[in-house]
């Protein structure tokens, strides 16, 4: 499957795509593949700022736990609830599910992250 390039990517597998003034971000098809079937998403607090790296919340499948992190420093200003209940979709469509959203403090270091191309280089 082809990496979208309508987003830009972390080395620790997160995605981000612009929405309005907020960015929507998720992980990559291939860091769901690596943790196997979802059974939680959670422990992101709305109103919460993050430095860029720092912890935002917890994926945990059958397998581990895993950490998401903040690309860039912002705001959390959403939680995906619907992951509450159907953490799975984020198996089923890792690129169509967001997990939060963050509204950024500079938009700009989005430009810092990596594009399809170098995300895929790095794997």
């Amino acid at each position: 499957m082809g990496l979208p390039t309508d987003r830009k990517y972390t080395t620790s597998h997160e995605w981000v795509k612009a929405e309005g003034d907020v960015f929507l971000v998720g992980i990559t098809d291939d860091a769901q593949s690596q943790l196997g079937d979802l059974v939680f998403v959670g422990d992101f607090n709305p109103g919460t700022k993050l430095a860029a790296g720092a912890t935002a919340g917890v994926v945990e499948s059958v397998k581990a736990a895993s950490d998401i992190y903040a690309p860039i420093a912002g705001e959390v200003v959403a939680f995906n609830e619907q992951l509450t209940a159907q953490p799975e979709l984020i198996n089923q469509a890792a690129f169509d599910t967001w997990i939060f959203k963050l509204r950024v403090d500079n938009p700009a270091d989005v430009d810092g992250l990596l594009d399809a191309a170098a995300y895929n280089a790095q794997k």
